[in-house]
């Protein structure tokens, strides 16, 4: 079978799908990746893989109609000419425009995985952005009517996605858990000696609880001076992004550690104690909160859909009050006051991934739904795609 798999983002074929690529390429299937994006390393990487890279035209942040014409028309034209039997999509537009123009072909099976509703569906926000969710979700709508799956990453989205009318009640959504981690990649690591240290990684969002993290620094730092608070992650084009001049105020005012962004947590992560991520962000289930789990690290996040999910309240981590720096408090302070806390919630928290979160696990789930196993049913005598437009469908 030859299988499409369309992202906003090279460096997230490697790092969030890597390994069900890989398993796709292992069950003898054909893979084309496509994405916006130019990055040497990434497509070598891919290369290496098995896989066949394309770079398409995208703007990931925007709502340009004319920029997104574009991307829908050439995504049209490459499954006109790569003849796909399935197309797997995921983030906002790789889905909107990956869906609306595989129901151009009568023999596509569509798959969207829905990794989280992101900015658009959190809560609040301007007039101007409640009218553009209206047409993102009308456009969701067109795109996922026929897709053959669905898959989210929390117990929430399917009810958030109804209620936006994205779906019906009909509709094949199916909960995974995550992206799945690789817990050998992601080894637990001893934790290190000395006052805790605390580590939020993420973009630079507002709406990440980055202000909240700030806040919570100061609270704890007044009793504890010597915990340490780092942070790590890129600035962002996001309306709710910081700006590089707030995270120097923080950094230089000795509040947080600002770390950069870099394409491997893993050291940072082992220089940690705990992990937090104060996010009221709509979230599908943080890959960063997998990651830290599986390290070794517990966990203090906030009560919202998808980073709840995989936390046992005061056993491998803490769920607090989102938006509430002084619950965020609360929680650091339980760490800075049990120096034996962070080592109970460490071996809790590397059990949880063990269990539960493994990529392994994640991409047979995967595997089988969309009948990409060894063990699905034989699809050779299926019939070649027809190449001509299926007029009036849409």
């Amino acid at each position: 079978m030859k299988i499409i798999v369309v992202a906003s983002l090279a460096y997230s074929l490697v790092n969030f799908r890597g390994r069900l690529i890989a398993a796709m390429i292992e069950n003898g299937h054909e893979v084309v990746l496509c994405a916006p994006d130019h990055d040497p390393e990434v497509e070598a990487r891919l290369r290496s893989m098995g896989a066949t890279y394309r770079q398409m035209p995208m703007a990931r942040a925007g709502m340009n109609p004319f920029i997104d014409i574009v991307t829908l028309a050439w995504l049209v034209r490459c499954f006109w000419q790569e003849r796909p039997q399935a197309v797997l999509a995921y983030t906002q537009k790789p889905i909107i425009y990956g869906g609306i123009a595989s129901r151009f072909f009568r023999n596509i099976d569509f798959y969207a995985m829905v990794s989280g509703l992101g900015h658009m569906y959190s809560e609040g926000g301007s007039r101007l952005l409640a009218s553009v969710r209206v047409m993102v979700s009308i456009l969701y709508r067109l795109a996922i009517r026929d897709a053959k799956a669905i898959f989210v990453f929390n117990s929430d989205d399917r009810g958030e996605m109804l209620r936006h009318g994205i779906i019906t009640p009909d509709c094949p959504v199916i909960q995974v858990p995550g992206s799945g981690v690789d817990l050998s990649h992601y080894a637990q690591a001893p934790l290190p000696d000395g006052p805790p240290v605390f580590l939020m990684i993420a973009r630079l969002l507002r709406n990440k609880g980055l202000i909240e993290y700030v806040e919570a620094a100061k609270t704890v730092k007044a009793q504890f001076p010597e915990a340490r608070f780092r942070l790590l992650g890129p600035l962002d084009e996001n309306p709710a992004a910081v700006t590089r001049a707030e995270i120097e105020q923080w950094h230089n005012r000795g509040i947080i550690e600002y770390l950069g962004e870099t394409r491997d947590v893993r050291p940072h992560l082992a220089r940690a104690s705990i992990f937090v991520l104060p996010s009221w962000y709509r979230e599908g289930l943080p890959r960063t909160i997998l990651e830290a789990m599986s390290v070794g690290r517990g966990v203090i996040t906030t009560d919202m859909p998808g980073c709840r999910e995989p936390i046992d309240q005061g056993i491998n981590g803490f769920v607090v009050e989102p938006r509430s720096a002084k619950a965020l408090a609360d929680a650091m302070l339980r760490i800075c006051n049990d120096p034996t806390l962070p080592a109970s919630l460490a071996q809790a928290a590397r059990r949880t991934a063990e269990q539960d979160y493994s990529v392994e696990k994640v991409n047979a789930l995967l595997l089988s739904t969309m009948k990409m196993d060894r063990n699905a049913t034989d699809r050779a005598e299926r019939p070649a795609m027809n190449a001509q437009l299926v007029a009036g469908e849409l």
